[in-house]
């Protein structure tokens, strides 16, 4: 690049021949004295070295030349300043290339270095080439880098040493030397040109714009050195980064054409730190929507609090986490927060705590236990001035004053500090948590955040916890979560998969191995298809427990299409502060259909579905149960289906919409279906007929209804054939699960009995 040849400005001063009265001997500014006429300063002609040059004789201690007019300066343009001299006679004086700085306002800028390197000449009639480069950038062969608030100069040189010597000096050149310090010629804009200094201290924030808007498209470069930014910044043009930024937390650097975390890393040379800015800029900049992670694998000893690096409350625009792992190190920093407090709990204000005893120290997103709270109850927010903390969900059984405890897990990434977050999405990330750190915590509110194609591998107490609302309409595709208790026995394992409060979950076709729960979810709403789900371990005849908790009713949920492996699922009502049926609806709304259920060496009274009811006076309220494989390996059991009593036990007499067809049964003792086809044969001669239902009906339901009587072949009264049909009395025995058939007289022979346990409307 030559400013002279692109832009046509004029750099070299006129030579000495054209008259001295442009050439002051102070410092060139407008007013100065000149040599013209001078007694010391004469014209030479045709010299045998120089041609017509300038004579001086040196009578200053340091004698000046300056030529007086304003040579340009740009930021980005070097000029290089030759003179070519000789003594004639008397001492020898030393020689320097100098000028004067001048701002915009023609004023002078001070605190530049304004003399090159001094040359000592030596003899009498040697030409000795004397030089120096000028220019905005402090590079390496520029001897008086003057930054970007100069625009003009007046050089020239200095005479230095003793006075009484005669000189002869060649017309002075000023070129264009820009070319020197362009790598690629015009491919690259380098952030030095602009007046970057690289001290780590000195603010480059204005020659890195600078530079940006030059580049024009060219690649803006910052070489080696450390550059301090105190400002936002955001580079529209592609950057290299040789050297590395430093920044306040609170300023965002924005790079539009490479905003990917490789080059966040080139920018500050550290794996978190460059995280940190990159997610501020995915969430404080409309221009890109995701954040590539380059596939780059950063180490992480303390949790990312994501609102807090983002510098913002709430956020409601898509954004994307893609493609790299985040591996944790051991730290102090993943070490648990516990507090336990005094509280008032009243069903009056069900999810609220008052009279918090040291509210203060209650962090929120904590892990609330105690008598009669549920599984994977959270604090949501804190009141410190009012004594109360939110929680996100009711408690069963803890009406009165009681001492809780309050456990915070620390999370990788945490985004429990937004009040809302919306859309948010993790794409192909391994959480490698190496049993030191817990995966994901959402936002207390928000909608529609969605991990997939993810991994969760050995999280220390849980993988993604939702303390609020912050699940709504979550969804969790085609992601690995493999637990840290592998080797563990079922009933001593603590770490679960995920939780959620809200409504409206999509997850699908993950694998999850040896958790203690694979989920547990209040809301309604979801859907669980292609998921397969292990959680058995190596004891003989060992425990089970659920892989699914649901805590609300009426659950509105499809689960199709899952491997369920040596584990069940659970409907309770634990998240309910009056959990006795009133007016609120009871358990059901929930489908099974093409699930495959597996189980192996475990106690014949395991079961695959368990409700366990909280409060008395509940039923079943639309359950389908259909088409699909149910399989015990290394022993047997006696039914897929069960309650559990701890709490209360189900009203058998409200059951509704049951249905339990299609399935196939192996190593199951008694097949639980509903409605149930038996064949009752009579023997000998009864007005009324006693007939069993087998145990078929599922949950130990009674006989209410009959759809059928269909005889199989004559109903015989003694010789003659009894074309009258009986009438059913469902409700019968001391389980009530048998039906008797009473007929217009005694008679024997065979009948097709379908019973129901359930109203079917």
């Amino acid at each position: 690049m030559n400013k002279a040849i692109t832009e046509g400005l004029v750099f070299t001063p006129p030579a000495f021949s054209a008259g001295l009265d442009v050439w002051s001997r102070g410092d060139g500014t407008p007013g100065s004295q000149t040599y013209d006429g001078a007694a010391d300063a004469a014209i030479a002609y045709s010299d045998a070295d120089f041609g017509d040059c300038l004579e001086l004789l040196k009578t200053e201690a340091t004698q000046k030349l300056r030529y007086m007019g304003q040579v340009p300066l740009q930021p980005g343009c070097y000029l290089e300043i030759t003179v070519r001299v000789k003594a004639v006679s008397g001492n020898l004086p030393g020689v320097r290339i100098a000028g004067w700085a001048g701002d915009a306002g023609e004023a002078h800028v001070p605190g530049l270095v304004e003399t090159g390197p001094t040359t000592v000449l030596s003899s009498y009639g040697e030409v000795v080439t004397v030089r120096a480069i000028v220019g905005s950038g402090s590079r390496s062969g520029v001897d008086m880098p003057w930054g970007r608030v100069p625009v003009y100069g007046h050089f020239g040189l200095d005479l230095t040493g003793a006075t009484g010597g005669v000189l002869r000096i060649e017309d002075i050149r000023i070129e264009d030397v820009t070319r020197y310090f362009l790598r690629d010629i015009v491919s690259v804009v380098d952030v030095r040109d602009y007046g970057a200094v690289g001290d780590g201290i000195t603010d480059d924030t204005a020659a890195f714009e600078a530079a940006d808007s030059a580049a024009n498209g060219r690649t803006v470069l910052v070489p080696a050195g450390t550059f301090a930014i105190n400002g936002h910044l955001t580079l529209d043009n592609p950057v290299r980064f040789e050297g590395t930024l430093v920044m306040p937390d609170d300023k965002r650097l924005i790079l539009i054409k490479n905003y990917d975390l490789p080059t966040y890393v080139d920018a500050f040379g550290n794996e978190l730190a460059a995280l940190k800015k990159a997610l501020q800029a995915l969430f404080q900049y409309s221009n890109h929507d995701s954040l590539d992670l380059g596939g780059r694998r950063i180490e992480i000893d303390a949790p990312i609090d994501v609102a807090a690096v983002a510098g913002i409350d709430s956020f409601a625009t898509r954004r994307v986490v893609r493609n790299g792992q985040f591996n944790v190190q051991a730290s102090s920093n993943w070490d648990d927060t516990v507090v336990t407090s005094q509280a008032t709990y009243s069903t009056g204000q069900p999810k609220k705590l008052t009279g918090v005893v040291n509210v203060a120290n209650i962090p929120v997103g904590s892990l609330v236990t105690g008598a009669g709270v549920g599984r994977e109850v959270y604090v949501t927010s804190v009141n410190v001035g009012a004594g109360t903390v939110t929680l996100s969900q009711e408690l069963f059984d803890a009406a009165g004053t009681q001492v809780f405890t309050f456990r915070r897990f620390k999370y990788v990434l945490d985004f429990s500090g937004f009040s809302k977050l919306e859309k948010f999405v993790l794409d192909d990330i391994e959480f490698q948590c190496s049993g030191d750190a817990s995966a994901i915590m959402l936002a207390p509110e928000g909608l529609i955040f969605t991990l997939r194609d993810c991994f969760i591998t050995k999280p220390k107490d849980r993988g993604i916890t939702s303390i609020g609302g912050g699940c709504q309409g979550m969804t969790i595709d085609r992601c690995q979560f493999l637990s840290n208790e592998q080797d563990i026995r079922v009933q001593d394992r603590t770490t679960i998969a995920f939780n959620a409060n809200a409504n409206d979950l999509k997850i699908r076709d993950n694998r999850v191995v040896r958790f203690a729960h694979f989920g547990v979810l209040g809301g309604t709403g979801h859907m669980f298809v292609g998921n397969h789900w292990f959680h058995g371990d190596n004891e003989t005849t060992g425990v089970r427990r659920a892989g699914l908790v649901f805590t609300a009713l009426s659950l509105k949920t499809l689960i199709t299409g899952n491997y369920i492996d040596n584990n069940f699922v659970e409907l309770t009502n634990e998240h309910d502060a009056t959990p006795d049926f009133s007016s609120q609806f009871s358990f059901g709304g929930i489908t099974f259909t093409g699930n495959i259920f597996t189980v192996n060496d475990v106690a014949s009274w395991f079961n695959w579905i368990v409700i366990t009811p909280y409060g008395q006076g509940h039923f079943i309220n639309g359950l389908n149960v259909s088409g699909n494989t149910f399989r015990a390996i290394n022993g047997s059991i006696e039914r897929v289906e069960g309650v559990d009593e701890t709490y209360a036990s189900l009203d058998m007499t409200k059951a509704r919409n049951v249905t339990f067809a299609g399935n196939t049964f192996n190593n199951v003792n008694t097949r639980s279906i509903n409605p149930v086809t038996v064949r009752h044969t009579q023997n000998s001669d009864a007005s009324t007929w006693v007939v069993s239902t087998e145990g078929h009906l599922p949950f130990g339901g009674e006989s209410r209804g009959v759809d059928s009587v269909m005889a199989d072949g004559a109903i015989k009264a003694g010789s003659s054939t009894l074309y009258s049909v009986p009438y059913a009395q469902v409700g019968q025995g001391a389980d009530r699960s048998q039906v008797n058939l009473r007929w217009q007289q005694a008679c024997d022979g065979a009948v097709w009995v379908t019973a129901r346990m359930d109203e079917p409307s």
